[in-house]
């Protein structure tokens, strides 16, 4: 059996239920993911990336081998999702760092979002789990209300986190507040303590990029190159 066979196939048990051994990678990428991200750097991006293609076969158990009786649609959709706004997140990041980067060698300066911009982030969280949640149920989703909020929720902060918004931290403690009861009851036991430790995690990461966006806004006031402006926008 090959590297690839072994990890499409493997299972460990955990606390005497069957679990795969690509979830458990998966989350494990996408904890990876979270941690550079904290940090702000450009890796944050094709690592989640990764972690999301094996995810994507975890809650797909009708399509691909699982021992979890339960399609999650929203959960897989949500990955193909995730891998492209992380395509957005990775070029933005990336172009933002080529040309200068945050004044500490980031690729991102923290800031809170702007009214604006908190009223579309709210709209789009409303009425995006509005139209998510009966396309869920029509496909036969299992927990079609939450598991359309964790789609929704879940691309937002994804995309608040590529503009850079100190906000994206607390969208996926709401996230996780809803993921974690859902993917218990499913039995998908590495996901459900990724989402619980990823939420402890998000508080951490959301008073560092509260710290970090106050002492940006306190340095002095020096000229901000014209690339930097222009990769902001």
């Amino acid at each position: 059996m090959g590297p690839l066979a072994w990890l499409l196939t493997a299972q460990v048990e955990v606390a005497g239920s069957p679990v795969l051994v690509r979830e458990i990678v998966g989350n494990v990428f996408g904890l990876a993911s979270a941690l550079l991200g904290l940090r702000r750097l450009v890796w944050a991006w094709p690592v989640g990336m990764v972690g999301n293609a094996l995810l994507l076969t975890v809650f797909l158990g009708g399509v691909f081998t699982t021992p979890q009786a339960h399609d999650l649609y929203g959960q897989a959709g949500r990955q193909v999702f995730f891998f492209a706004v992380s395509c957005y997140g990775w070029w933005r990041w990336s172009r933002t760092r080529r040309l200068g980067g945050a004044p500490d060698g980031a690729a991102v300066v923290p800031r809170w979002a702007t009214g604006r911009e908190r009223l579309r982030m709210l709209a789009v969280a409303v009425l995006g789990t509005a139209v998510a949640y009966p396309v869920l149920a029509a496909l036969g989703s299992w927990g079609p209300l939450p598991d359309a909020w964790i789609l929704v929720g879940s691309l937002l902060a994804t995309y608040g986190m590529a503009r850079g918004w100190v906000e994206f931290w607390l969208v996926w403690i709401a996230v996780d507040a809803v993921g974690v009861p859902l993917l218990l009851r499913g039995g998908f036991y590495p996901s459900a303590a990724m989402y619980l430790f990823y939420g402890l995690f998000c508080a951490w990461g959301f008073a560092s990029w509260w710290r970090t966006s106050a002492r940006t806004a306190r340095a002095p006031h020096d000229p901000v190159p014209h690339s930097y402006l222009e990769a902001a926008v």
